[in-house]
């Protein structure tokens, strides 16, 4: 054997798996196709955000008057913002590089095609510098993610002009005066934000009948008022038929409530969900179950192929970079002999958005549907000392429990940094913590985090500021 571990793929689930896997002394390698970080840290999470502070920067400047702050008419740089995003990136690609040196990690650059081998199948690189590479391990990790879906068929595909995905709507060489974002998922939210923030026309399309679907439908309904009080427009429940490509624009056909319509604008985001990296991997031939475009795995990434794994996205939903990296290490652990952290453990999701939304565990519909009698909280950032002080007022913390157990079940936040506290209830559920405990603990003053407390005691009618 060339090595104990190969992992395929080296974005936050690849990388951190390769790390894990030579702390546990394996000896470790990882092939990359393209850039390490992967989509995550080149043309995703990481550089979106710096995109989105950019907006977010530029956008506060119209409210510094709020504040006693007097500047005279802002401008913008866009290719700065598109430099400063690029440069972000490539900082952290070149961390992640040194954390492979650090651990001793040979980094394989090439495309990977599985082959039957001894035990775990053969790893096969076709290399960037050309030739190939054959190597054997005894425990081979596909990382591979996954990529934009597009619907060729009704015109749903990039052309790096007129129809971008998140990698073209993440380097354009100016921002549009118009823009139509398919699709209103995190991703979407997100570009629709940002190119608001700095003065596109933005409209967003939904098919389902309302934006944020995987939210909490009272975060979703909030939200919704709150990005039409920024300039944002919807169309939801709403169908495209066709996508239609000029020399000035697009002209998208939709249908909503019967009623067809036709919207024209610059420039269209397709964000209608993702697909997992599964071809040329060589899957079909060594019998890998895939279904949806994502491999079928048990509950510790295994395939069913014996030493073959796989974590993800390419493992399915919620595609996020911690559920990656999480499932890496409990994969890793688990071929080590370990006894690895609960792999179903909470799962938070963001969207960084103006305002952020922040959620982990159960909506109060999902509770409603598993039969579980819930007791519900809610607390206003409108009340709340640091928001009044901060001028960021908007927004609500909302916590469901469990009425049997006690349990806190579900968490759900829209407003002002409540990225940075969903991390509390995550915790919280991980722990199995219960209504008694949160009242007990102390959360400090004046902190935005303070609604987290009141909104737990609100569940059982003990809220304290209102």
């Amino acid at each position: 054997m060339d090595f104990d571990v190969i992992v395929i793929g080296s974005g936050p689930g690849g990388y951190v798996t390769a790390i894990r896997a030579s702390q546990l002394g394996f000896k470790t390698a990882i092939v990359e196709r393209d850039m390490l970080g992967g989509v995550c840290l080149n043309w995703g999470c990481i550089p979106t955000k710096a995109l989105l502070k950019s907006g977010e920067a530029y956008e506060n400047l119209s409210h510094l008057a709020d504040y006693g702050i007097k500047i005279e008419k802002a401008s913008f740089d866009f290719s700065k913002v598109i430099e400063r995003s690029r440069k972000v990136a490539s900082q952290l690609n070149s961390g992640v590089g040194f954390l492979m040196k650090k651990h001793k990690i040979e980094v394989i650059e090439g495309t990977a095609k599985l082959e039957k081998g001894q035990g775990a199948p053969k790893v096969v690189v076709a290399l960037k510098a050309g030739g190939s590479r054959s190597v054997q391990a005894k425990h081979v990790i596909l990382a591979t993610g996954a990529r934009a879906r597009t619907i060729p068929a009704i015109g749903l595909e990039p052309d790096g002009e007129r129809v971008w995905t998140y990698r073209e709507a993440m380097v354009p060489k100016a921002a549009p005066k118009s823009l139509i974002v398919i699709g209103s998922g995190a991703i979407g939210i997100e570009f629709a934000s940002f190119y608001r923030a700095l003065g596109s026309d933005v409209t967003v399309i939904e098919a389902l009948p309302r934006i944020l679907p995987v939210e909490d439908e009272e975060v979703s309904k909030t939200a919704h008022k709150a990005f039409e009080k920024r300039g944002l427009k919807f169309r939801v429940g709403a169908s495209v038929k066709k996508l239609t490509k000029s020399k000035t624009g697009v002209a998208i056909e939709l249908e909503a409530g019967g009623k067809a319509e036709t919207l024209q604008a610059d420039v269209a985001i397709v964000a209608v969900g993702i697909v997992g990296n599964v071809e040329g991997l060589g899957l079909e031939a060594l019998g890998v179950k895939v279904e949806k475009t994502h491999v079928v795995t048990d509950s510790h990434g295994g395939t069913g192929v014996a030493g073959l794994y796989a974590i993800g996205d390419l493992a399915g939903p919620p595609w996020l970079a911690h559920k990656a990296s999480h499932e890496g290490v409990h994969c890793i652990e688990h071929i080590a002999g370990l006894k690895p952290s609960n792999l179903t453990s909470p799962i938070p999701g963001c969207t960084y958005s103006s305002p952020q939304i922040a959620s982990v565990g159960l909506t109060e519909a999902q509770a409603k549907e598993q039969g579980i009698a819930a007791k519900v909280g809610r607390f206003p950032f409108k009340v709340n000392g640091k928001a009044i002080a901060s001028g960021e007022t908007d927004g609500f913390v909302k916590t469901i429990f469990d009425e049997k157990t006690g349990a806190l079940i579900g968490a759900h936040m829209i407003g002002a940094e409540v990225t940075e506290m969903i991390q509390g209830f995550t915790l919280a559920i991980t722990l199995e913590a219960t209504e008694e405990e949160l009242f007990a603990t102390v959360f400090p003053h004046p902190t935005m985090s303070e609604a987290m407390h009141e909104a737990s005691l609100d569940a059982y009618g003990r809220v304290l500021h209102i």
